[in-house]
């Protein structure tokens, strides 16, 4: 068993997702309780071809850690050749296999939850990577219920990967074809939790701490994985752990500390110098900075307003704005 299994009773992973799980993000969720990363998922032949950008989204910090690194790609060999690149770069505690990202990009490449459709692909796949790494690291992969719903097929998934030596499964509870929408079936993720015997992680509609003490009542899974909720609530993380814990509620988060938090990381973005300067690393953080006003008193206007800020400090004057007068 992996040693966040047996260390922590329930683990809460934050989810990968391009564009937001980037080190400066995932060291904020650290922070706040999150006990597994996966790192933004990266292209195996990118980390072939040695290219800097891709290699970029593997950095991490030792403070992450346990963290993995998520590759995705449909030739078994190359992406072992990947992994183990990776692992001489990075050290990370494991290596995710992506079999459940449904963006068209990486789809018509026969990536992501493309192999869903092609069983024998992905335990090539699966069992190429797990045969590369040896064992160096564990290698876990992340996978949808199916392709659509008429070929709902995460049981067998599970099973063929966990043949091929795959250590833990992440299942997102819905369709390539839902993509993002209607609801999470969480009937099928217990199903695979209760037919395998490797830890079995949940992920889906978890927007609060009592939607993850609901699916650890009422499931077979391990421990969940958290994505979209964490980019307007990165909190969720110490909310559901003083949930678990306690079995009380935890107080609401002051708006206060919810601004100081949105401008700790436009500072720490800024700082990193990831996308270049200050104007560029604002205007490339607007869409992050709109998530996390979600709730916010007068969010509508707040976001119309996000959507030009070029400075840190636009952003101070925003955080005055939203928050007014001071009793």
């Amino acid at each position: 068993m992996l040693a966040w299994f047996a260390e922590k009773k329930f683990p809460l992973y934050l989810a990968p997702m391009a564009g937001v799980t980037d080190v400066i993000f995932r060291r904020i969720c650290k922070e706040l309780g999150a006990d597994v990363m996966v790192t933004e998922f990266v292209s195996a032949e990118g980390i072939m071809q040695a290219d800097q950008r891709t290699r970029k989204y593997t950095e991490f910090d030792d403070a992450q850690r346990p963290v993995g690194v998520q590759l995705f790609g449909a030739d078994g060999a190359r992406m072992g050749e990947a992994a183990r690149k990776i692992i001489d770069w990075k050290q990370p505690d494991f290596i995710d296999i992506n079999f459940g990202c449904p963006v068209n990009k990486v789809v018509a490449r026969n990536g992501g939850s493309s192999l869903l459709k092609d069983c024998p692909v992905l335990a090539q796949v699966a069992s190429g990577v797990v045969a590369a790494v040896g064992n160096t690291v564990p290698v876990t992969a992340k996978i949808r219920i199916g392709w659509d719903s008429q070929s709902v097929n995460a049981v067998a998934v599970a099973r063929i990967l966990e043949d091929c030596g795959v250590a833990a499964i992440a299942v997102h509870g819905r369709t390539r074809a839902q993509a993002y929408g209607g609801e999470a079936d969480w009937q099928v993720i217990d199903a695979v939790a209760r037919a395998v015997k490797v830890p079995v992680i949940g992920n889906g509609d978890l927007a609060c701490g009592a939607d993850i003490a609901r699916r650890r009542r009422e499931t077979s899974v391990s421990g969940v994985m958290i994505g979209r909720a964490a980019m307007h609530n990165p909190w969720i993380f110490r909310e559901a752990k003083h949930l678990l814990e306690t079995g009380q509620e935890s107080p609401e988060i002051r708006l206060e500390e919810r601004w100081e938090l949105v401008l700790r990381h436009c500072r720490m973005a800024v700082e990193s110098g990831r996308h270049g300067g200050e104007t560029h690393t604002l205007t490339a953080m607007r869409s992050r900075l709109m998530a996390y006003c979600k709730g916010f008193p007068g969010a509508r206007e707040l976001r119309q307003k996000l959507c030009h800020v070029a400075s840190v400090r636009e952003v101070e004057h925003l955080a005055k704005w939203s928050l007014g007068p001071m009793p």
